[in-house]
Order: structure tokens, then sequence, then C-alpha cells
């Protein structure tokens, strides 16, 4: 089981590596989407951790110009 969650992961950072704006358009969707379903009590960390994500894994806006 640990080999296919390493293949998934190494499938995920290549497509991030190849696809940044992609992977930051898909952090920012689900930051929203979850901001929505906490009715926004919680949107400063949710922000706070898609801006980790994206620094991470490509798509944040300053990488990409």
């Amino acid at each position: 089981m640990d080999g296919m969650f390493d293949k998934a992961k190494e499938k995920l950072q290549e497509f991030a590596g190849q696809h940044p704006d992609k992977v930051g358009q898909g952090v920012d969707k689900a930051a929203d989407f979850a901001d929505e379903k906490t009715g926004g009590k919680h949107g400063d960390q949710i922000h706070q951790g898609a801006d980790k994500l994206k620094e991470r894994f490509g798509g944040d806006d300053q990488q990409q110009q």
C-alpha cells in the first residue's frame, strides 16, 4: 500500500512541476471552498495554509513571473 502512495506522490509532484498555474488554481479553489464551508471562521488560517502549499508545490503567483 505504501508503494502506491509513493507513486501517487511522485506523480503529483511531477504534475505540480509541469503545471504550477493549475496547482495554484486548485489550491485557491480548495481554500475558498473550505473557507465557505466553515462560514469564514478560519479564513486566515485556511489561506495561510494554501499559501504554504503553493510555495511548496508551485502555483504561487510570484514564482510564475
